[in-house]
């Protein structure tokens, strides 16, 4: 209730619309009844006239059952509206176009739904269009939300050291010399990038090495020397992460290497 209002009995308001009421329209007693009942509790005559026009202002009343269908059953609703969901969703071209609301209704009507419990059929007239559009977008059961991308959810470890992400990648930018165990037969090897990067503090460490391909047991060399104890031993990347993240590339298919990882894991 209103502070102002409540400042004014609301006995005082009725008997105040009693002897209003026995009064012409246009009397000027009418002014000077108000005026005497704002001077009496210290409130403005525009407080006392809204104080009753809200005194007998009528106050919206809800069902007990409000917001819950009442011709069928909540959950058997429920069922038909996720059956006329798919029907839709099934039915949606490239344009975007599907199957209306109330054609769906009429075939689950008339012919049913095949479904894991076995056909589904609604009753007829039971269903309004208006009703089942209202109890799809409230269920979220409504095209835009079917066909709504999920939201990205980057993976993130909590801790450092819990996760390193592995990578191999060739540099067209760097050179170095050539070094002395290169086999012409071969061809020129790859001047690569080899990077663990944690995963939580964002830390990278590299190094470079010629190979050719991506090679199994340079990785694992790479992976040795960035778990190896360093000089500064608050630095990141020494000892073991609970997991190193990697695509599924030559070297994660070479069996030496998932020996070498299986093993590290005891």
């Amino acid at each position: 209730m209103d502070a102002k209002r409540s400042s004014i009995p609301v006995d005082s308001l009725l008997q105040l619309r009693q002897r209003l009421d026995r009064l012409p329209k246009k009397s000027p007693e009418r002014a000077t009844q108000v005026a005497a009942i704002a001077e009496l509790y210290g409130v403005s005559p525009s407080t006392v006239y809204r104080a009753l026009n809200l005194i007998h202002k009528p106050h919206a009343v809800h069902r007990a059952d409000r917001g819950k269908p009442r011709v069928l059953q909540q959950a058997q609703l429920e069922r038909y509206c996720e059956l006329i969901a798919a029907l839709k969703l099934r039915t949606t071209n490239k344009q975007g176009r599907h199957l209306s609301t109330r054609r769906a209704i009429e075939l689950l009507e008339d012919y049913g739904v095949e479904t894991e419990q076995g056909l589904v059929r609604a009753p007829k007239g039971i269903l309004t269009r208006s009703t089942v559009n209202e109890y799809l977008s409230r269920w979220l059961l409504n095209q835009s939300r079917l066909l709504r991308q999920p939201p990205a959810v980057r993976f993130q470890a909590e801790h450092s050291n819990d996760c390193w992400q592995f990578d191999l990648s060739p540099s067209d930018l760097k050179h170095i010399e050539k070094p002395e165990w290169i086999d012409p037969s071969k061809g020129e090897p790859t001047l690569m990038l080899f990077s663990v990067v944690d995963d939580r503090s964002g830390v990278a460490y590299q190094e470079y090495h010629c190979v050719y391909g991506e090679d199994a047991e340079t990785a694992l060399r790479f992976l040795f020397n960035a778990m190896a104890p360093k000089a500064d031993p608050t630095f990141l990347f020494q000892g073991r992460p609970k997991m190193i993240y990697l695509d599924n590339g030559p070297v994660a298919k070479r069996r030496v290497f998932q020996n070498v990882m299986r093993g590290a894991r005891h």
